[in-house]
């Protein structure tokens, strides 16, 4: 029994990369996907290969064997796979397709990179606080009541948060835990989920990193599917599918039905003025409608957006660091003095 449905991003990479060599290679393709799916480490993915497999000898084609596995071959993928066996350019488009996933994987990475020394940094200063407040504050409380001296400000702060903890801390860290998977249900809601992501491309720093993340993507995957022969009005759809961000999700489907009304896309967004789309995106889409070269035009601009990723990544630690590092040595530097005011006010009455 396969306990964990789960396909990682770099399976389904490696997977397409090596199936285009392969039948780049002239190994037929059904040949090609079994020797993949024996060779896959992930159980779950040997299951839905072979499970490919049969769909194919049974007659499907190989998109609509793989359109059984939406969660791991996506509107995007399959109808790359679906031009490609119309058009009999497989090799090319699997190739293709390796390459953009490839560039779609450096992202990701470069984001969760980027947001892992921060992530790092507090959850261990949460971690410091929480033991701190849970096995040494209530400890802390009996030792200063008993000193017949006048205490100083952050030794009382620091008795009133250590008496809260002795008495309700366990009740506090429980209850917390409990908000914030209440919280993480709650802002995935349908009603509430717009919002969130709004308020998220809104956070200083990161908010700029999702928002090129959200745009480099869109700008390559709308120029893979127009480039492989997807009509514009498909790709549009197809590459809404593909946002994690459904702030931009609902501005390509929105632009989509003006396109279906007879609006270019730079119009439509010109007309629109979505606030998380730079008026330079729109100007440049419209240079391309307008010669001709749209694909181009939109690979120029995912690479720019994904440079402007890799930047922001490599000065955001730069900038975050001096921050986080004064708020842990602070909050280090209060518990210190709160602890060592009373005792030097003991010692020197000696």
């Amino acid at each position: 029994m396969i306990l964990l449905k789960r396909v990682s991003f770099l399976d389904k990479l490696m997977f397409t990369k090596h199936l285009a060599i392969m039948i780049k290679s002239g190994v037929p393709i059904f040949e090609a996907v079994e020797s993949l799916a024996a060779n896959s480490e992930s159980e779950y993915f040997k299951f839905v290969l072979r499970d490919v497999l049969v769909g194919v000898e049974n007659g499907k084609s190989l998109c609509d064997a793989l359109k059984k596995y939406p969660k791991i071959f996506d509107d995007f993928y399959t109808s790359l796979i679906k031009v490609s066996e119309d058009s009999g350019t497989l090799e090319e488009t699997l190739e293709f397709l390796s390459e953009q996933l490839a560039k779609d994987y450096a992202l990701r990475k470069k984001i969760q990179g980027a947001m892992f020394y921060p992530a790092i940094i507090m959850a261990t200063g949460v971690g410091i606080a929480g033991f701190i407040s849970l096995f040494i504050l209530p400890q802390l409380v009996g030792f200063f009541t008993s000193l017949d001296i006048e205490l100083p400000l952050p030794t009382k702060i620091l008795l009133f948060i250590a008496n809260i903890m002795k008495d309700h801390g366990i009740l506090i860290f429980g209850g917390g835990a409990v908000f914030f998977i209440f919280l993480r249900w709650f802002v995935n809601t349908k009603l509430f989920k717009p919002i969130w992501h709004k308020m998220l491309l809104r956070i200083p720093i990161f908010g700029k990193l999702l928002k090129y993340g959200q745009l480099a993507r869109f700008c390559r995957n709308l120029a893979t599917l127009v480039k492989s022969g997807v009509p514009i009005a498909e790709g549009l759809r197809t590459a809404s599918n593909t946002m994690s961000n459904v702030v931009y999700r609902s501005y390509l489907l929105v632009v989509r039905e003006d396109l279906l009304k007879g609006k270019s896309i730079s119009i439509s967004l010109q007309e629109r003025k979505f606030s998380e789309i730079p008026p330079m995106l729109t100007k440049m889409i419209g240079v391309g409608e307008k010669t001709g070269n749209l694909e181009e035009v939109l690979l120029y601009l995912s690479e720019f957006y994904e440079q402007e990723v890799d930047d922001l990544a490599k000065n955001l630690t730069t900038m975050l660091e001096p921050i986080l590092l004064v708020g842990i040595g602070g909050m280090v530097a209060f518990i210190a003095l709160a602890i060592i005011g009373p005792i030097y006010k003991v010692t020197s009455n000696f």
